[in-house]
């Protein structure tokens, strides 16, 4: 008999409240730093081109296309790896939880984005949107999976080791002998195994 064991479902939950405490931290400082009236001498007009201001950075020179650039990379990359903690994806297909993390965080940039229209000193820019994704998707493609690497690792040596289908190996099991008698095994504890009562025949 195969059910979820209670240090599995111990240690999910712990990884999740984790995740889910440092999304919304994370969420905060991005909304703070994004979305924060600033004082500028003067403002750029906004860019609706895809790709201008890249081109524009990167002509340049590297150096100041890395500083100009980076920080829009940077700033929602930790999104990409808290998002899937948070939502309890760590055994979930690889592929399908990096699209549905990078699609989040497109659909997050072009919120804030759009709320940036009233702010004051915020510059409107296309490309934003764009670094934020990219730096969303690499994240979730590159980093995550080291990430949920270690932790299923640790989950799986405190939890009693995964079934195929995702469930916990629990302390006692059940096999039946050739006789047709349910025998039942105590894993944990090792001792051997009894039968259950059979009715004596007449």
């Amino acid at each position: 008999m195969q059910r979820l064991g209670s240090g599995g479902l111990t240690s999910a939950s712990r990884i999740r409240a984790v995740g889910l405490l440092l999304l919304a931290v994370h969420l905060c400082l991005v909304g703070w730093l994004t979305l924060r009236p600033l004082s500028v001498p003067w403002m750029a007009p906004a860019n609706l081109q895809p790709l201008a201001t890249i081109r524009a950075e990167l002509a340049d020179g590297p150096r100041a296309a890395l500083e100009a650039l980076g920080p829009a990379l940077l700033l929602p990359a930790p999104f990409g790896v808290l998002l899937p903690l948070a939502t309890g994806r760590l055994h979930r297909r690889l592929p399908g939880t990096v699209a549905r993390t990078t699609f989040a965080g497109a659909m997050l940039s072009v919120g804030l984005t759009l709320a940036q229209t009233g702010v004051s000193g915020q510059l409107l820019d296309v490309d934003t949107v764009l670094l934020n994704t990219a730096g969303v998707a690499l994240a979730a493609g590159l980093v995550f999976p080291l990430v949920r690497r270690g932790l299923r690792s640790w989950g799986d040596r405190s939890g009693g080791g995964r079934l195929p289908d995702g469930g916990q190996r629990s302390g006692t099991a059940e096999r039946r002998t050739g006789t047709g008698v349910r025998l039942r095994e105590e894993t944990s504890q090792g001792s051997p195994p009894r039968a259950t009562r059979v009715g004596m025949a007449p």
